[in-house]
């Protein structure tokens, strides 16, 4: 993953802007990596306040790459937050389809009336 620089996206908030809207976790990573990864606290939770979105890098053993990794997937996150809902358009039920349901319906109907007990007076 990349992350590209404030200058090739001018749209985009600056790190240290985006940073001042979060408040930044650091725990250790955990998994394998041995004693190193045991010791240091590398893994970054971010937490953007104003929308209450969360999000994690453990990945790499720095915690200033996984800071970098992590403002990527907050970006991105606010990215598809952002991003108005296309509405569906709903299309007509094809008659092949809706023959498909009703047989359906009627063989489950049938399983369904072989499971009843006998009646008494047979």
């Amino acid at each position: 993953m990349t992350v590209l620089m404030d200058a090739e996206q001018p749209d985009r908030p600056d790190d240290d802007a985006l940073l001042a809207e979060c408040r930044i976790e650091t725990f250790r990573a955990g998994g394998p990596g041995g004693q190193h990864q045991n010791k240091t606290e590398s893994g970054v939770r971010l937490t953007h306040l104003p929308t209450g979105i969360t999000v994690t890098a453990r990945e790499s053993r720095s915690q200033h790459r996984n800071r970098q990794i992590a403002l990527a997937r907050l970006r991105a996150a606010l990215e598809e937050r952002a991003r108005p809902e296309v509405p569906r358009i709903p299309t007509r039920t094809p008659r092949s389809e809706k023959r498909k349901r009703l047989e359906e319906k009627r063989r489950r109907a049938e399983i369904k009336r072989a499971r009843e007990k006998p009646k008494l007076d047979d």
